[in-house]
């Protein structure tokens, strides 16, 4: 996995909605998806890559990260999108509709002949059936030599939709599929971001199934509304308790009398080099989070 950075809250922005793209200047996610997929209208979508050129030309995105969803590969818009985007030079492009392994091969190769440097990244929607069956494989593909996926992206909505699942009552039976994309991210060493809460009035039921995401090993969420930027990056960051116990994990093997060892006692429990990755990675992603202020 690249150096850890902040997902805890990355926002969809339909990239025809000037006044919307605006307004993601001064709001504090850590992560802006442009759209010019679900959100555009498709009579709409030259208007949308033109405005998204000339918001991009503008700057003032600061610390954060701009991805562009782009239509997916067998669409006539896919290659004007990607035109789009050599011009727009974002920090990544999320491509939808991801449902085998050519899919990741094509658009990393597509951003290669769009001359879109190695530093622009791959991120992948999973929310469809084939992705959910093939997952690891199509993560496999996405992350050869040449290779620039570096966050997966849970569809919750489309999942419901071409399965037919309900997905009410916490998630239950979406479950499954949700904690086989973590496993396949983790596998791979990969962000993994989880789907949007529709109903932005009910913020307890967003808090909840944020909350919900955090246990299950989710980087981020995806949302929908501003009103869901501070809450997805409260209860996405590390607890105070989570940093002071991996400062205490980190300065433990920090001592003389621990290098090299594999494992310690601290405080009376079993601590092992992998607790040590784990803590390290948590306190950069803190530090970063401190960074912004």
């Amino acid at each position: 996995m690249n150096a850890p950075r902040p997902r805890r809250s990355a926002m969809y922005v339909p990239a025809i909605n000037q006044r919307a793209i605006e307004k993601s200047r001064s709001l504090e996610m850590d992560a802006v998806i442009f759209d010019l997929e679900d959100a555009v209208a498709p009579e709409m979508k030259p208007q949308a890559r033109a405005q998204l050129v000339e918001a991009f030309a503008a700057g003032g995105f600061g610390h954060r990260e701009t991805v562009i969803r782009v239509n997916a590969v067998d669409t006539d818009d896919f290659e004007q999108d990607l035109d789009a985007v050599a011009r727009c030079q974002p920090h990544a492009v999320l491509l939808p509709k991801v449902s085998r392994p050519e899919d990741l091969e094509a658009l990393s190769g597509r951003l290669a002949a769009h001359g879109l440097p190695a530093s622009v990244l791959a991120w992948a929607m999973v929310e469809t059936v084939d992705a959910l069956a093939d997952l690891d494989a199509i993560v496999t593909a996405g992350r050869s030599r040449r290779s620039r996926l570096d966050c997966l992206v849970v569809g919750t909505n489309d999942i419901a939709k071409e399965t037919g699942v309900d997905p009410g009552e916490q998630r239950r039976y979406l479950i499954p599929w949700l904690m086989n994309v973590v496993l396949v991210a983790r596998r791979h060493r990969i962000c993994v971001l989880d789907g949007v809460w529709n109903d932005f009035s009910d913020r307890d039921g967003f808090d909840a199934e944020a909350r919900q995401s955090v246990k299950m090993a989710f980087d981020g969420k995806t949302l929908i509304h501003p009103s869901q930027v501070e809450p997805a990056n409260n209860i996405f960051s590390p607890s105070p308790h989570a940093v002071a116990k991996a400062r205490s994990i980190a300065a433990a093997f920090e001592r003389p009398e621990n290098a090299g060892k594999g494992v310690i006692n601290l405080d009376g429990k079993m601590v092992e080099r992998l607790h040590l990755e784990q803590a390290q990675r948590l306190l950069e992603i803190q530090a970063a989070i401190a960074a912004r202020g």
